[in-house]
């Protein structure tokens, strides 16, 4: 099939449907999700949820990009999470799709836009036969502008089929999907097509399948336009500087970047062009496991407020729900990952067109669990490209009795699942413009100091504080630096509001052999891991050099 006939099937199915409702009004939307039975009206007004047990999250495993031998050598398939998929399996899935959607009752089709910048604004159709598939898009993608002709991507736009209830048939795709651990072939597919710029996801009702595949989009066609995708918060000060916070989960990033004093672009997905920094988004989708409203206060209120339920339209996915329309916040029965969709617009302190410069400073969280890193230093552009490569954190084996043995993770670019290009594009896109715009990038650690998780104490939030606010006002550019040999990395002699023997953690232990050895550790995990991932991915020599244990 060619791109045309794609495109051609889906115009006739389109045509030939009895009841195509092409971009609703958010309150048709939201009153066909409660018609249709697909959500209830809980107590505050927003619309509950519940997803299949295999939609409760995203489908890693069954996500897949296709192979075309024209694109394939700009993708690293070395990565776990880039899995090809045969032109001919994807062309299997549309036609599974176009033939499902020919089937229901009634369709709704959304044209939004990805992308706050108009200039590389990417147009978005999504078409599916479920309300609240409709709705998550208008929360989370952006309204066409009227100037959209000034995209490259304004002839370009992407289409995504979505069949989230529906299951595939597994003898049709037999050696074609993967197979399950009892032997069954999978009966799900979230696919995309860069070249054809097509989409499926097919079995899959979790809200973050459609989130991420365009995000994973996005990741692939901004750096072949000059445009450096990132997964990260942003925000803006009072006199307009910039700030981007990067963070795997548990480091603290939501938390920091929510600061009443700066003005929120968007908390998970931006692009950084010549122009500067742009939210691709609308909205956010944010956890609300064990959410307390003292500490996300924005992110409560945006969920949690009353309003009539036409007027509300936040999406509380796979939250426990009591017979009064009540939200359990805190009951993780069904999955821990229960989440919400609400617009930007919900939040009280954002910058309304969701721009802004280059950005002055740039922060990696990191929660170090093994309480080794210190509370912050400065990277040069190679070792922020490294650190950057790594996106490292540590994450706790388990709480039994006894000191538990962290874990050291790494996720390329702190967003592995959705960056496909090769790594050192993304790595050399990030130094280029950290040197020509003056960009500073500071390690934050929010872990552990004074020894390892069981023996240390977590950060103490308001010390990181005012890390963050030192980074952030320029109070850490002129002060005297040290470097740490092991990790490669600037720790700075002194920092506003801080002890200044907490800064250098080899201090804050009583063992002092006890934290060599642990330091020596986590360096031979980062050289491990980068020899793993990247010992033949063309990585420029001053970036390795700066690799822990190198």
């Amino acid at each position: 099939m060619t791109e045309f006939d794609h495109k051609q099937n889906l115009a006739q199915v389109l045509q030939r449907h009895p009841n195509v409702l092409y971009n609703p009004s958010r309150q048709q939307m939201i009153q066909a999700a409660v018609d249709h039975r697909e959500a209830l009206v809980a107590a505050n007004g927003a619309l509950a949820t519940w997803t299949p047990p295999e939609s409760t999250g995203r489908s890693p495993k069954d996500t897949y990009i296709v192979r075309h031998p024209t694109s394939e050598e700009n993708i690293d398939w070395d990565s776990p999470n880039n899995i090809p998929m045969e032109p001919e399996t994807f062309d299997m899935l549309w036609e599974d799709a176009l033939a499902t959607l020919s089937g229901k009752p009634r369709l709704y089709i959304t044209d939004r836009v990805v992308g706050a910048d108009v200039s590389y604004a990417l147009p978005v159709r999504v078409v599916s036969y479920w309300a609240l598939t409709a709705l998550f898009t208008d929360n989370m993608f952006r309204p066409v502008p009227e100037d959209i002709e000034r995209s490259i991507f304004a002839r370009r736009g992407f289409t995504l089929l979505v069949c989230p209830y529906d299951k595939l048939n597994r003898t049709r795709y037999e050696g074609r999907l993967r197979k399950l651990p009892d032997g069954q072939t999978s009966d799900m597919a979230v696919a995309m097509d860069f070249d054809r710029m097509l989409g499926v996801v097919y079995g899959s009702a979790y809200g973050g399948s459609v989130k991420k595949l365009i995000f994973t989009v996005m990741n692939y066609v901004l750096p072949g336009e000059g445009i450096l995708p990132l997964h990260c918060s942003a925000n803006e000060g009072p006199e307009g500087a910039c700030a981007l916070l990067l963070g795997l989960s548990g480091t603290g990033k939501t938390t920091l970047s929510a600061d009443p004093r700066r003005a929120l672009l968007g908390d998970d997905e931006h692009g950084w062009s010549d122009n500067g920094i742009a939210n691709f988004e609308n909205g956010c989708y944010a956890k609300l496991i064990n959410l307390r409203q003292e500490k996300e206060p924005e992110i409560w209120h945006a969920v949690f407020h009353e309003a009539p339920y036409l007027e509300h339209g936040a999406i509380v996915e796979n939250c426990m729900m009591y017979p009064w329309g009540v939200f359990d916040v805190d009951d993780e029965r069904f999955t821990p990952n229960s989440r919400a969709s609400y617009p930007l617009r919900f939040l009280t302190n954002v910058k309304p067109d969701s721009r802004s410069g280059h950005p002055r400073t740039i922060l990696f969280l990191a929660a170090d669990a093994n309480g080794v890193l210190p509370p912050v230093a400065k990277l040069t552009p190679e070792q922020a490209m490294l650190w950057f490569l790594m996106g490292y954190t540590s994450k706790l084996a388990g709480t039994e009795t006894g000191i538990v043995d962290p874990v050291s993770t790494f996720s390329r670019f702190f967003g592995e699942p959705f960056m496909p290009r090769n790594p050192d594009v993304y790595a050399r896109m990030l130094g280029e413009r950290m040197r020509k715009h003056g960009s500073q990038v500071y390690l934050v650690n929010t872990g552990w100091s004074g020894g390892p998780f069981g023996v240390g104490a977590r950060m103490d939030i308001h010390l990181t504080r005012e890390i963050v606010n030192a980074a952030l006002s320029g109070q850490l550019e002129d002060v005297e630096y040290v470097e740490d040999m092991t990790f490669h990395i600037l720790i700075p002699k002194r920092c506003p509001g801080v002890p200044s023997e907490v800064l250098f953690p080899r201090n804050t232990w009583a063992d002092k052999e006890a934290y060599d050895a642990r330091a020596r550790k986590l360096a031979r995990d980062f050289s491990d891991h980068f020899d793993r991932a990247y010992g033949d991915k063309n990585i420029a020599p001053a970036v390795v050099t700066q690799c822990p244990g190198k």
